[in-house]
């Protein structure tokens, strides 16, 4: 394991390894705050519900004999 430090720097290995991370969590957090439920700004976004819901289609009922 000692043998790969010499082929790279380690000061620079571990900063790029932390600014990589910064950057993938900063995406992860990007993305989490475009989503619906995950937006722990501004809250879900509730869409209204219209009162009254359209049938399904064939799912009418036969008139009572």
């Amino acid at each position: 394991m000692w043998r790969i430090w010499l082929l790279f720097d380690p000061r620079r290995a571990l900063v790029g390894l932390f600014i990589f991370l910064f950057v993938l969590a900063l995406l992860i957090h990007f993305i989490l705050l475009s989503t619906d439920r995950f937006n722990w700004l501004e809250g879900p976004h509730h869409t209204s519900v219209p009162a009254q819901m359209a049938p399904l289609p064939g799912a009418a009922t036969a008139p009572a004999r």
